[in-house]
């Protein structure tokens, strides 16, 4: 075995002794050029009987590294890379393998500091740098991720041996020869970092409580269990999707705005990462009844259609996430006459939460608890494990971890400052033998219509904030149809005698964005005023184990899959999926860290 600090090639084979120490192991390569490197990895993983129990591959790179998948003559390779290999776009790509046990991180941009937008603890790291960049910030970069005793290889540079020692890394002393590839190791003799990189949960069993069985609760489970964690999941109903994650379909598709803002970078990833599930659930024999022939978004006006347009050719969206389409464009794709032009998103579409839902629950096998039919009162955590008690005072369950997934009763559960999220109503409009009978594929915009089966269409849906009611309301659906209407004029002047409806929930902030990640410990935060007046969101003392994945609005299939990876990231210590800018976008903390900064509890 080639000893890990000796100037080898950074390969599978120049850190495979460290395998077996960790059940979890990261390397990190800072430029993902044609990919040899990571199918090194790759082969040398599966083929040592020692191995880590799961392999993060964290690499960045440009736009043009995703033009094809690296060249193997392996088809083992060949077929799995085809399968995953992401659409060419900006951002975070999270790509599994051998069912998730070799993951490849892909973080693609076009700026020189991609990686430092990344959170993660690294194992080992395979460093380029070039002569003309900062060979001091780049290894101090390299020291906010570094694990203890992580192993760092370079090609030659004549500052990098002496700026790693400025950062904390031991150089080897054969490194210090001119023109020799300079290998070293993570070991500072000071502090070097304000924050340590992530680490695991420390929970003694790996088990965990979720609690709601909805979109968001289904899909930290599944990933839970895809990582070999046992979960009770709770929920107030007899079966899973019962509230808004049970309307008879659902509209998945990306967002497309002038800035490219963290809402609309969220949405993307959010978007590529849920595909990506799904087609695995689909693989594995389960039908989620996706429609498959894209899905159109009409522009609210003729200038946003214009203005969308000239956003998607500055961004060189391919046409396989977003094109502009005329009017008479959206036409002939909606196959009925639209008000305006708009977007085509080739592959969004629309689903059934529900079945979504049971999928993943069918997939989770037993790892698997289901305690239905259950409504939990009140959580609490003893020091070293979290407690679910029903109405009655009765243990529903205990585990070290706690994902409140619940929409608007988890801020009741965590006992949330300032009361963060809002519940919104809607109710739904199943239409029959109308115009828009002929319609191809799902429309969006003020409002959305889908269609069902034949002769029938799913319109909707209200928004009516802080209304609780949940009868169904004849204005409610006049107001479906006309929105409905502003799109597709076949339907003006067109009424509906008693339609059939479904009122459903939503969970919103007044950001609009989720809550998905660690809860604060609140009580602490508190206690600590003054001192986190000027806090960041990794200054603040988390719950232990209570982690939260809520608020999803009216984007639930668009974020849940990406948000349990983000929760399951978290607790098992793994590279984050996403940057960390859009993590802490979502962080459930964000709230009170608005409240610490501003002196609310001075």
């Amino acid at each position: 075995m080639t000893d890990p600090l000796s100037p080898a090639r950074f390969d599978g084979e120049s850190w495979a002794a460290h395998w077996p120490q960790r059940r979890i192991f990261t390397a990190v390569d800072t430029h993902f050029d044609d990919g040899r490197r990571f199918l090194a990895a790759w082969a040398a993983w599966r083929d040592d009987p020692a191995r880590c129990e799961r392999l993060h591959y964290v690499s960045t790179g440009t736009l043009d590294t995703l033009s094809h998948a690296p060249a193997t003559d392996d088809p083992h390779f060949v077929r799995q890379l085809a399968r995953v290999w992401p659409m060419r776009v900006a951002g975070v790509h999270r790509l599994e393998f051998e069912s998730g046990r070799v993951v490849l991180t892909l973080a693609i941009g076009d700026g020189p500091h991609v990686l430092q937008k990344l959170w993660l603890r690294a194992d080992a790291i395979r460093l380029r740098i070039d002569p003309d960049d900062d060979a001091l910030a780049t290894c101090k970069s390299l020291a906010r991720i570094a694990g203890d005793g992580a192993v760092v290889h370079a090609g030659p540079h004549p500052q990098l041996a002496r700026s790693l020692e400025a950062a904390g890394f031991a150089v080897d002393q054969a490194s210090q020869t001119l023109n020799m590839p300079i290998t070293a190791r993570f070991a500072p003799r000071w502090r070097v970092r304000r924050h340590e990189p992530p680490l695991a949960t420390s929970a003694s069993e790996r088990e965990a409580i979720v609690i709601g069985a909805g979109l968001a609760g289904c899909a930290v489970m599944s990933r839970l269990a895809s990582r070999g964690w046992h979960v009770t999941l709770i929920d107030r109903h007899a079966e899973v999707a019962r509230d808004a994650s049970g309307n008879p379909a659902g509209v998945f598709h990306p967002i497309v705005w002038r800035d490219d803002s963290v809402a609309a970078r969220l949405t993307r990833a959010g978007f590529l990462h849920a595909l990506c599930h799904w087609t695995e659930l689909e693989q594995a024999g389960h039908d989620l009844q996706r429609s498959s022939r894209g899905l159109l978004q009409i522009a609210d006006t003729p200038a946003d259609a214009r203005a969308l347009a000239d956003a998607i050719a500055h961004f060189g969206f391919p046409e396989s996430y977003a094109v502009a389409a005329t009017q008479d464009e959206a036409s002939r794709i909606a196959g009925i006459e639209v008000a305006r032009g708009g977007w085509f998103f080739k592959h969004g579409g629309a689903i059934s939460p529900a079945a979504v839902c049971a999928a993943q629950c069918a997939a989770a096998g037993d790892a698997l608890t289901r305690r239905f039919d259950t409504h939990v009162a009140r959580i609490e955590h003893d020091g070293r494990i979290w407690r679910a008690f029903d109405s009655n005072g009765e243990e529903i369950a205990r585990a070290p971890v706690v994902v409140l997934a619940n929409a608007h009763d988890a801020e009741r559960l965590a006992g949330l400052y300032g009361q963060p999220t809002r519940s919104v109503r809607g109710q739904l409009t199943v239409l029959e033998n109308t115009p828009l009978d002929a319609l191809r594929v799902p429309v969006v915009g003020d409002g959305y219509a889908v269609p069902l089966h034949t002769h029938r269409t799913l319109t909707g849906a209200t928004y009516d904030i802080d209304d609780t009611g949940r009868d169904i309301r004849p204005a409610s659906h006049e107001e479906n149809v006309k929105r409905v209407a502003g799109m597709l004029p076949s339907l003006n002047g067109w009424t509906a005698s008693a339609p059939e409806g479904r009122v459903a929930f939503r969970c919103v902030t007044s950001d609009r964005m989720p809550m998905i990640g660690q809860l604060a410990d609140e009580a602490a935060s508190r206690a600590s005023a003054a001192r986190l007046s000027g806090a960041w969101p990794l200054d603040l003392p988390r719950a232990p184990g209570l982690f939260g994945a809520f608020a999803f609005g009216s984007r639930g299939l668009v974020w849940s899959a990406l948000g349990a990876e983000l929760i399951a990231s978290q607790i098992e210590g793994e590279p984050w999926p996403i940057e960390r800018e859009l993590a802490e976008a979502v962080d459930p903390a964000r709230f009170l860290l608005r409240a610490l900064r501003h002196g609310a509890f001075s």
